[in-house]
């Protein structure tokens, strides 16, 4: 994994607690840190059925702590029994209809759950670096085309965004006030999209699709013309570990917020998502409109990470056509009885050795 700029010698036996580590995304992470060398502890609720990580065993693979982050004092307790040297705080209510649903629960979690976490963090004399993971969601949604910059104005319209750029601004306060005085660095990251293998949350496009694929149902979607930034699961959680890096390393040079996704001009809508998604499958395309009013979501969204390219080396390695592949491929391999952690590591190789072709050739 050092072609794509990951030092192994910087995570071998360091010190690793991930929030949210049952979920989709943090699962890949364990899987990622674990073929780094790290000592991975996690601070998550107890999985839901199905989950990647008791698909992958994860339990065996970390120190697992299932906990709330809304509960303060067992935040505290954990972080101190852990100690960590780097914190990925990906913990979070992710879910857009489910913040509409109960936004109480949303910010909650978003909000108080972060300032929990970091007010454990700032007790802890070897930590290096944090990294708080947040959204492309967190902008005031202006329609624009060209891609938000880490300096745009924060905000939301719906409860999720909004708890999550509430969550920016108290990363930044505890930075500012705590950690950066103690030489630690703390930095948001905000990702597009993600995809892959072992989503199952509900009211996510690729999770529906490839159920009705297999099924061999009708896909029901809510809004096809909607503009996201999609990118593979392996893509931002590069950037991450990139940014924890160097973050360890230059507290202050590689603090703020930092955007992970694909060029603008790869941006693409739902139903070409599920176009892709469906020929990767082997089926034709096809979708029906959700019938009944749905809550409001924004209907373009692109991020600008020229930011992280240039002071990172951060490049993402699969186009829109790639990322879809991949995701169709793992469900599909899986749904057919494959070893899910098998199927992810072969991805994670797969995509190591595609940042080693970008490097010979440059």
């Amino acid at each position: 994994m050092e072609s794509l700029g990951l030092d192994k010698a910087f995570w071998a036996g360091r010190r690793v607690l991930v929030t949210g580590h049952t979920g989709f995304k943090g699962s890949w992470l364990v899987l990622m840190l674990e073929r780094l060398g790290a000592r991975v502890s996690g601070l998550a609720l107890q999985p839901k059925v199905p989950a990647l990580f008791t698909q992958i065993d994860g339990a065996q693979r970390c120190q697992s702590f299932i906990a709330d982050l809304r509960d303060h004092r067992a935040v505290a307790t954990i972080v101190q029994a852990v100690r960590p040297e780097v914190i990925f705080h990906l913990g979070a209510q992710p879910l857009v209809r489910q913040s509409y649903h109960d936004p109480i629960e949303t910010f909650s979690v978003n909000v108080m759950g972060t300032a929990h976490l970091l007010d454990a963090a700032r007790y802890v004399s070897d930590l290096r670096a944090v990294v708080s993971v947040t959204t492309d969601k967190c902008y005031e949604n202006d329609g624009r085309t060209d891609g938000y910059r880490e300096d745009a104005r924060l905000g939301g319209h719906d409860p999720y965004s909004n708890s999550k750029a509430c969550a920016e601004m108290v990363s930044q306060c505890f930075r500012d006030s705590f950690l950066a005085a103690a030489g630690t660095g703390l930095a948001t990251a905000r990702a597009g999209n993600v995809i892959g293998g072992g989503d199952y949350s509900a009211d996510r496009l690729v999770v529906d699709a490839v159920h009705a694929f297999r099924d061999g149902v009708d896909l029901e979607i809510r809004n096809p013309d909607a503009v996201r930034p999609w990118q593979h699961v392996l893509e931002p959680l590069t950037g991450y570990c990139l940014l924890a890096q160097q973050l360890a390393g230059d507290p202050a040079e590689f603090g703020g917020g930092w955007n992970f996704g694909p060029p603008p001009a790869q941006a693409a809508s739902v139903s070409r998502v599920v176009n892709l998604l469906a020929a990767s499958w082997g089926r034709k395309g096809g979708y029906t409109r959700q019938p009944g009013d749905h809550p409001h979501e924004a209907a373009m969204l692109t991020l600008d990470s020229t930011k992280a390219g240039d002071r990172l080396g951060w490049v993402p390695q699969l186009t829109l056509e790639m990322a879809t592949a991949w995701t169709a491929e793992w469900y599909r391999d899986v749904f057919a009885g494959a070893d899910a952690a098998q199927a992810c590591i072969a991805q994670i190789e797969r995509y190591a050795g595609l940042g080693q072709v970008a490097r010979v050739a440059a």
